[in-house]
């Protein structure tokens, strides 16, 4: 399916370019939907580096990866102590209780389509659509999602395109009309090459 994916978009001369430059696309999945979920909030508004350092105290406080039972009897103070703010000990909280009383059925989501995921997800406290959309590609793999809120989607456009500002939604949604129905490889793609560009700069 990537093949065929980065063929379609290497029509597009620009993102050519960087397909060019990147090599070949890997997205490595979390298979395990809670999982992902909680990376997701952790990642909120921080680093990759914060949000993975993070996310491997909150796991070093189990003997395993949680069940949502067991964050729900865990302090707060010691969800705190892996470096969680208090929103986002709050968030995970809400989350877990949502899946044990089944209000939130994160098994079942794969039969959804994206925006149905969407709606679902976003009943629990602290996530939003840009957080539904991470677990749309990277725990379910969706091919053709466009986070159009997303900061290094934002930039990375900025600077392809050679903008003085930051594009606003409506821009980027026309700009990736030409890419549909592969946007999440392009916003992939996007993301390495900001990456990249950011490390030489």
């Amino acid at each position: 399916m990537s093949e065929k994916a980065i063929k379609f978009l290497k029509k597009d001369p620009k993102l050519a370019k960087i397909i060019h430059q990147v090599g070949k696309y890997e997205i490595s999945l979390v298979k395990n939907p809670y999982r992902s979920l909680i990376d997701a909030i952790i990642t909120q508004q921080l680093s990759g580096a914060a949000a993975a350092s993070i996310s491997k105290k909150f796991q070093k406080l189990y003997q395993r990866y949680p069940r949502p039972i067991d964050v729900i009897t865990t302090s707060d103070s010691k969800l705190r102590s892996a470096g969680l703010s208090k929103m986002k000990v709050a968030y995970i909280k809400d989350l877990s209780e949502k899946i044990q009383s089944k209000k939130l059925r994160i098994n079942s989501l794969k039969d959804r389509s994206d925006e149905e995921i969407i709606t679902h997800l976003t009943q629990v406290k602290g996530i939003g659509r840009w957080t539904a959309e991470m677990f749309l590609i990277f725990s379910l793999g969706r091919l053709d999602v466009l986070p159009v809120g997303d900061l290094g989607l934002k930039k990375g456009i900025q600077r392809l395109y050679s903008m003085l500002d930051l594009p606003e939604k409506e821009e980027i949604e026309e700009i990736a009309e030409k890419w549909r129905p592969y946007r999440t490889v392009a916003t992939w793609y996007i993301w390495k090459s900001l990456n990249q560009f950011e490390r030489i700069g």
